[in-house]
């Protein structure tokens, strides 16, 4: 640690003591100031930058646990080491309560004063390694709320960087519960435009004879229930950004207004004479294959070629497995603290079964199963907390790593067993689904899962 930041602040209303202590940590290499009350001490501790402050309990004017409440509703980011003459268990618990770090009985020696500043300077030490960790893993494993650190996630983060300052249209592709509203997001909040409107709309959500108005707004008397004037969603994006996810299910009819909107920028309310001048970057995303809707002829090929200027392929959870020990630290994080269990952590085996779990619902499901793994356990996320389908994945990988029988017959079963249960950790075990991925009858899995007794 920096001389500079090595700076103590002794506080005790006997001045005896504070000058053996300043003549003592002078010559430990600190510098030090010293303060006869609370009140002196909290002007000090305003402007002093101090690393350090030892405070004795028992003073006039302010004593000791005031000062350490008006630090901790100041902030003051200053390792407070309490002293008392009058020391007992309680009066400790009570000061480490309100923010001590540590606390000294007096009468003591310089020993006892040197090992507990060692202990505290180790302590800043390892606080400012962890900030500066988090900082460095945090500009090389995330975008906004987006958290990776796969080689594809970092080209996709590349790429947004790059095409963030730019109206570009953008096609955003993904399975469902991959992030895309998130890497949307990561487009308007890393360009010129984070200071204006961000707007989503399901366009999957909202019936067909809504979604116009919904869209481009209407004036009154538009229709049955227009009793007034209504800007859309293009008008509330104006100098934003508008994200129209699930863009595969807007109505074809629809599909001709808007590409009128891209290739114009007006747009013109239901009902309306004229049309109206937008600014608005348009992001459009889908979990579906948009060139195969094309190619069905629900999708048209013009807008579609509008729409796709830039596209981004999200790639799924599965593919990059090495993120789910990142983003379980990071649910883990989130809804700890809102449980009261700040700290939790996965045991060995619940993490192995989350890595080798598919994830068939991606970054979604996993977000549900920490949540739901946090309201079963204690202070540590058991295996026994995590769905039967994730708990199920540890039992495969551990099949996989079995030594290989000579037997045909045991083999072929083996294989069986494998491929059932990885299609039924797949599914979230659905069955139906599972017989489907298996290529066999519905009759078949269920005979297969009560010959080899899976569950």
């Amino acid at each position: 640690m920096a001389v500079e930041k090595r700076k103590i602040l002794v506080v005790d209303d006997e001045e005896n003591l504070r000058h053996m202590l300043q003549v003592m940590l002078k010559k430990q290499g600190y510098l030090v100031d010293t303060a006869a009350d609370g009140t002196q001490a909290l002007e000090k501790a305003r402007t002093g930058d101090y690393t350090f402050i030892l405070c004795d309990i028992r003073m006039p004017v302010m004593d000791g646990k005031a000062f350490l409440k008006a630090c901790a509703s100041q902030e003051m980011p200053a390792t407070i080491i309490m002293m008392s003459a009058y020391g007992s268990v309680d009066e400790a618990i009570d000061c480490m309560k309100l923010g001590a770090y540590d606390y000294i009985s007096k009468p003591f020696n310089s020993d006892e004063i040197s090992l507990v500043l060692k202990k505290a300077e180790e302590r800043e030490r390892l606080k400012d390694e962890n900030r500066r960790l988090r900082e460095e893993v945090g500009a090389s494993c995330s975008l906004g709320n987006i958290i990776s650190r796969s080689e594809q996630m970092a080209e996709i983060f590349q790429l947004i960087r790059k095409l963030a300052d730019y109206k570009t249209t953008v096609l955003v592709l993904g399975e469902s519960g991959t992030g895309k509203e998130l890497i949307a997001k990561a487009l308007h909040y890393n360009g010129s435009r984070k200071d204006a409107p961000f707007v989503a709309v399901n366009c999957g959500a909202i019936p067909e004879q809504l979604l116009e108005s919904e869209l481009f707004g209407h004036v009154k008397g538009a229709f049955t229930d227009a009793v007034g004037d209504k800007r859309g969603l293009f008008e509330e994006a104006d100098g934003g950004t508008l994200l129209l996810d699930e863009i595969a299910e807007m109505p074809m009819a629809l599909q001709v207004k808007l590409l009128r909107v891209l290739q114009e920028e007006e747009i013109r309310r239901l009902g309306a004479g004229g049309s109206r001048k937008v600014d608005v970057r348009v992001i459009s995303a889908t979990s579906k294959d948009l060139g195969a809707e094309v190619a069905a002829g629900r999708f048209r090929e013009d807008l579609y070629f509008r729409l796709n200027v830039f596209s981004l392929v999200i790639p799924p959870l599965r593919e990059r497995l090495e993120d789910v020990p990142l983003l379980v630290d990071h649910f883990l994080e989130k809804y700890g603290e809102r449980m009261g269990k700040a700290g939790a952590r996965p045991s060995p085996d619940a993490l192995r079964a989350l890595v080798h779990y598919n994830w068939p619902g991606n970054v979604r499901e996993l977000e549900n199963c920490i949540e739901r793994g946090l309201v079963l356990c204690e202070e540590t996320l058991d295996i026994s907390c995590l769905p039967e389908t994730v708990r199920r994945s540890i039992g495969v990988e551990r099949r996989r790593t079995e030594p290989a029988s000579l037997s045909i017959k045991t083999g072929a079963e083996r294989l069986e067993r494998d491929l059932i249960s990885r299609a039924l950790a797949q599914t979230g075990g659905n069955r139906t689904h599972a017989s489907k991925l298996l290529e066999i009858s519905h009759r078949a899995l269920l005979y297969k899962l009560k010959e080899y007794e899976i569950e």
